[in-house]
């Protein structure tokens, strides 16, 4: 008897703290004491371990068996540790060895099954990051995990494999005739790919397994028929990054338009990609992802979601909320004004920082919250305020209070306001189909390479990332271009935010034109483009 150590990764948010396990068995009564501050649902593994040992027919001695969790002072939860206290258990009983610098993520039945667990993503890559280069996970993750470059990856079906990758003395002989597995890759089978012994498939992963490209579903835009100024402004809101908001009548089309925001997006480059499989990882179902996300996420909540459903929360550790799992995609909220207001605001950090923090008793957490916001409202609450034939009967304090409860600080952070009009006309709702998604992407993607261009001395890649500082200097226009929103500015017609904004996308409009800079058109055009806006 004497001392067994083995490692895991426990999840704080999207940063994974690696554990070390480390496993005493003593000569006294039979006692599982588990220390480390874990939680109710780390406590039931107890039970979990004790039995998948014994069904596997590699029962845990009769003896007290103390774990340690470190760092003991951080909180831990859930199942991801239950194969490493097991290993650990069983490395201080003499039965296996070699496990000190291995990490184990799985969750184990009673019979002994290695059971899929989330997060192994942002797993995998902060064992990486700490150092470790192997990591054991149940075959139905072995996809998810093969994403991290460079990390060599064990999968299995049971714990007895394990152990037998693992066995020394009598244990080894004994479980020599444990099946193999077939070898696994996201690709057909690399060159470095072995199966050992043990009957684990070994593979390290690398570049051809990380850039899997997911397939594109997104609808085109070639439905849209009609609408060339809202359609102009959903590109403008794709070439540059910036917030969108469209007002107009129910049957107007802005739902059409809105869902087709993600399919005229560029694809996530490998660091986006990273971050979006990562989220995904933690809030799909287990063994959900095997590939890394390369089309924009697109999420579109109810307007009866909750606060905690937007911007995340829970009673313990905050899950991610709807900011979270849109990141570096797009968020719509349909029918915006029917959104509890608090949710609304509560928005308006994200937009500002890319990041949303969450505090609970048990502790804070920061996921990362970069989307666009795409919002769609009726003028007033009967929707049907527009224009001079209108046959609304809303009144004047109901339109009022109606749009009001799309507070003004969150008007301000959006860039561009458009109205949309019902097809006046049967030729304009039934007229040829307009450009396809295809096409528009084609000039979004030349837009943001400019951008790209442009922007990189600052580190940053979009026009919408471009802070005041860098608009009134390195990249200040001349006078004459900026006379109109300089006057507008003076009169307080509009904010220094909004100021700031009209400049960000009248260099976007610059960029769709191909032109080196905006001139006083495009300043003015984007202007335009954000008056309804800093109205409200």
């Amino acid at each position: 008897m004497g001392m067994g150590r083995a490692r895991g990764v426990v999840l704080v948010g999207m940063d994974g703290r690696l554990i070390e396990v480390e496993a005493d068995i003593g000569q006294s009564l039979p006692a599982f004491i588990l220390l480390g501050l874990p939680d109710a649902s780390l406590r039931e593994s107890q039970d979990r371990i004790r039995s998948a040992a014994k069904n596997s027919g590699i029962e845990l001695p009769a003896r007290r068996l103390t774990v340690n969790l470190l760092p003991a002072s951080l909180p831990k939860s859930g199942s991801v540790l239950d194969l490493a206290i097991l290993m650990s258990a069983w490395a201080a009983d003499g039965k296996v060895t070699g496990t000190e610098g291995i990490v184990f993520l799985a969750e184990l039945g009673l019979d002994g099954r290695l059971r899929p667990v989330r997060g192994v993503l942002p797993a995998v890559a902060a064992a990486q990051t700490a150092g470790a280069r192997t990591v054991v996970v149940a075959e139905a993750n072995a996809q998810e995990a093969a994403l991290v470059p460079d990390m060599t990856v064990l999968a299995g079906t049971h714990v007895t494999q394990v152990a037998a990758a693992f066995a020394t003395g009598p244990l080894r002989s004994r479980l020599r005739d444990v099946p193999g597995l077939d070898r696994w890759s996201t690709d057909p089978v690399p060159a470095d790919s072995v199966t050992t012994s043990a009957g684990l498939s070994s593979f390290t992963s690398g570049g051809a397994h990380s850039t899997a490209v997911c397939a594109d579903g997104a609808l085109d835009l070639a439905d849209v028929h009609g609408q060339q100024e809202a359609r102009f402004a959903l590109e403008l809101a794709a070439a540059g990054g910036h917030h969108l908001l469209l007002i107009g009548a129910p049957g107007a089309g802005k739902t059409m338009l809105a869902e087709r925001m993600a399919g005229i997006l560029p694809p996530l480059d490998d660091q986006a990609a990273m971050e979006a499989t990562a989220i995904e990882s933690i809030a799909a179902e287990p063994q959900a992802v095997t590939q890394l996300r390369r089309v924009p996420p697109f999420q579109a909540p109810h307007h009866s979601a909750s606060m905690a459903a937007i911007v995340g929360g829970g009673a313990r550790i905050a899950r991610p909320g709807a900011v979270t799992r849109a990141h570096r995609g797009v968020l719509f909220l349909d029918e915006a004004p029917e959104f509890p207001r608090h949710a609304l605001d509560a928005l308006r950090q994200p937009l500002e920082t890319g990041k949303i923090s969450l505090h609970r008793a048990a502790g804070s957490v920061t996921y990362p919250a970069r989307f666009q916001l795409v919002l769609a409202a009726n003028p007033c609450p009967c929707g049907l305020n527009v224009g001079s034939g209108s046959r609304c009967r809303c009144s004047v304090a109901q339109r009022r209070n109606y749009m009001a409860r799309l507070s003004g600080p969150l008007l301000d952070r959006i860039d561009l306001q458009i109205q949309v009009d019902r097809p006046r006309s049967a030729a304009d709702a039934l007229g040829p189909p307009g450009e396809s998604s295809a096409e528009v992407r084609s000039r979004v993607l030349a837009a943001r390479d400019l951008q790209r261009t442009r922007l990189a001395p600052w580190g940053i890649a979009t026009n919408s990332e471009a802070s005041m500082q860098l608009l009134t200097g390195g990249l200040r226009l001349p006078g004459a271009a900026t006379t109109h929103i300089d006057a507008a500015l003076d009169r307080a017609s509009i904010s220094l935010r909004g100021y700031v904004r009209v400049l960000r996308l009248a260099w976007t409009i610059a960029d769709l034109l191909a032109s080196d800079r905006p001139g006083s058109d495009e300043v003015d055009a984007a202007l335009q483009l954000r008056q309804s806006a800093d109205r409200r």
